[in-house]
């Protein structure tokens, strides 16, 4: 009788601690299903090195795991022959329609100068429905106004850009703050002057919006 009591319990306490692992393991698999990702979307030629420069500064701003992904063809039609430049909500429409999914964000990086109408040009542009963003590279690099380069600052104002795009992901709108990441860039002496932080205000609307979407 001892032996079989023995037995019964060695069986309960089995049970219990293979309930405990599978619990832990499904745990794990949440984590990993919930996990959000930035896919970096490269259009035509962009370097490898900055799309991973660019991946890793945003791990240290946003709570997001990058991936880069293979190079997409520029449409044609999204060119305006007139202006020389890319109209940018054609291709956050060709983004969004490819790679927006639930818990997934998604920034386009192009290294030719876009707009939209009423606009000269625009740094880049955002789709908060469906968290799709993109940037372009061409006018933050020194030499395009005929100064030296310049990498670190080059850089600088490429992260600048990029969480001011994916703060409009988040819901966030424009600032007032002219140090304020989510300012509105009118102009290159904006972006250098705000940089890349979020004021205290926005980055209080984006934990918010961040534990809402857990």
């Amino acid at each position: 009788m001892p032996k079989i009591t023995l037995t019964y319990f060695s069986i309960i306490i089995c049970l219990i601690h293979l309930a405990s692992v599978g619990k832990g393991e499904k745990t794990e698999m949440q984590k990993r299903e919930t996990k959000e990702y930035l896919y970096l979307v490269p259009f035509d030629e962009v370097s490898t090195e900055v799309l991973h420069r660019i991946g890793e500064a945003l791990k240290e701003q946003l709570p997001l795991e990058y991936k880069i992904m293979p190079s997409e063809p520029i449409p044609r039609s999204a060119f305006n022959p007139e202006r020389g430049q890319y109209y940018s909500s054609l291709l956050l429409h060709l983004l969004a329609e490819k790679y927006a999914n639930p818990g997934r964000r998604v920034l386009g990086v192009v290294d030719y100068d876009l707009y939209v109408p009423r606009l000269n040009f625009v740094f880049g542009e955002a789709d908060m429905i469906n968290k799709v963003a993109i940037i372009s590279l061409v006018r933050l690099r020194q030499e395009r106004y005929g100064l030296p380069p310049d990498d670190k600052l080059f850089m600088r104002r490429v992260l600048t850009e990029a969480v001011h795009e994916l703060g409009h992901t988040y819901g966030l709108k424009h600032c007032s703050d002219p140090h304020c990441v989510m300012f509105f860039s009118n102009s290159l002496a904006d972006t250098d002057r705000k940089g890349y932080h979020f004021c205290k205000h926005c980055l209080k609307l984006l934990q918010a919006q961040i534990n809402k979407e857990k």
